[in-house]
């Protein structure tokens, strides 16, 4: 079956934007997508937190737009819009129709240039409550809600900026002044540092023009300052545990492991070994320890794939009530090692292919997944055309490259395991049913929801 070809073409302004141009003439819509090379690394000591904020501030005006306009534009033309941010980007987007083209890229360019004039002490001390109580909403008070924090905080020396999450510190974001946050965005927000992709039913030369006339004028910033070296060795050096009496329902084993950074093809080899072991019913972990032996009420396993250094494969079981954690712990233990230890089936290789293929086509036909992998390819490998090889890199994967990516990462030694334990009453309390997603945090890869949507 021959691999959907995605056509572009890929452009540069003056000031230094890159744009990217996708056309599709048979899309009833249109997608806008801008990503700037900033992320919770690109985060000094004691200023934690900034980018995220500014994933906020983002909807609270600029010079043209006031608070919360943007929304209320964007929603009355029939369109939707959102924004993200992770550990090596940030992202806004809009889906809109067709005719609507020129308002959305007209949104994302008055924000990228005119957002300091609205930005205000009222505006930033409001966003930075709302940063709060999504803290509070979304991790502190959900059960097993720290847990991609700790793994980072392990996974990753406490000098590497990968080691904070990205929502950062409350306690940084509180110390920040209004001058902080402007310098934070002077240096970052800037067409210098964005991509910005069109994809859907419209013009290319009608689109050109539109983004020269308003993006063109905006200034260029100063280069950043260049991050410290990320590499890291592909172990820890030994395991890692760490336990935890929360109020959980029921005990869970979180395992994590320093994995191959993304654009090393062993992530492929590795994200079809998670397939394998957690994709669906059929699945090694879910067969074993769900249907067979019923010691787990859900397993998972996925890999979260980041350019600096190492990327992270992560994991977890919830225990079944009246069965012991370390049973579970090592009935899962055991799975990983098989998969080290001995070559896939070739029909399991094929089912996992299967699933990949089927989900990667799936977002190719979305306009807007269209739109963002070519910001990410761009944004991340100044390389759009890598979204017509990436899955050629996953039907590529053998399975002795499975074995060997297995036997590199899913070692004792590069292994961190999180045991969260139901305090006294917890678990009568919350009840035994839980949904297996709560508290899970960022899904798999580099491109998830991130830590929050405007």
């Amino acid at each position: 079956m021959p691999v959907p070809h995605v056509d572009f073409t890929y452009e540069r302004l003056p000031n230094g934007l890159r744009y990217v141009l996708a056309p599709d003439p048979l899309a009833p819509v249109v997608a806008v997508n801008v990503w700037y090379g900033v992320g919770s690394k690109h985060e000094s000591a004691g200023k934690t937190g900034f980018a995220h904020l500014f994933e906020h501030v983002m909807f609270q005006g600029s010079a043209h737009v006031s608070k919360a306009e943007h929304i209320a534009l964007v929603q009355a033309a029939g369109g939707t819009m959102n924004g993200t941010t992770w550990l090596d980007r940030t992202n806004y987007f809009e889906t809109m129709p067709s005719h609507q083209l020129e308002l959305a890229l007209w949104l994302e360019a008055d924000r990228m240039a005119t957002l300091l004039e609205a930005l205000s002490q009222e505006n930033l001390d409001n966003q930075r409550e709302v940063v709060k109580n999504e803290k509070r909403w979304s991790y502190d008070n959900q059960p097993y809600g720290l847990w991609s924090h700790k793994l980072q905080e392990h996974l990753y020396p406490e000098d590497h900026p990968y080691h904070h999450p990205t929502i950062g510190s409350m306690e940084d974001l509180d110390a920040a002044s209004l001058g902080d946050v402007s310098a934070f965005f002077r240096t970052h927000y800037a067409p210098n540092n964005a991509v910005l992709s069109v994809a859907g039913d419209f013009d290319p030369d009608d689109a050109r023009a539109m983004i020269t006339r308003l993006f063109g004028p905006i200034p260029s910033s100063p280069a950043a300052p260049p991050l410290p070296d990320m590499s890291l060795p592909l172990s820890l050096g030994g395991e890692v545990r760490e336990e935890v009496v929360d109020r959980v329902p029921l005990a869970r084993v979180y395992l994590g492991f320093r994995a191959p950074a993304f654009g090393d093809p062993r992530l492929h080899a590795l994200e079809i070994a998670g397939q394998i072991l957690s994709g669906g019913k059929g699945s090694r972990l879910h067969r074993r320890l769900v249907r067979e032996e019923r010691i787990a009420q859900d397993a998972a396993f996925f890999v979260m794939g980041f350019v600096g250094g190492a990327s992270i494969a992560a994991g977890w079981a919830t225990v079944r009530p009246g069965i012991d954690v370390d049973r579970v712990e090592a009935a899962y233990l055991e799975e990983l090692a098989r998969m080290a230890r001995e070559p896939v089936t070739d029909d399991e290789l094929g089912r996992a292919k299967a699933l990949v293929e089927t989900e990667h086509l799936a977002a190719l036909q979305r306009v807007e997944d269209r739109a963002d992998q070519l910001s990410m390819f761009a944004t991340l490998f100044d390389d759009p055309a890598r979204i017509n090889r990436e899955l050629e890199g996953y039907l590529g994967v053998g399975a002795d490259d499975i074995t060997d990516v297995a036997a590199q990462v899913l070692r004792a030694e590069n292994r961190v395991v999180i045991t969260y334990l139901p305090a006294e009453g917890a678990a009568a309390d919350a009840g035994a049913d839980v949904d297996p997603g709560n508290g899970a945090g960022p899904g798999p890869g580099p491109d998830s929801a991130g830590e929050a949507t405007a």
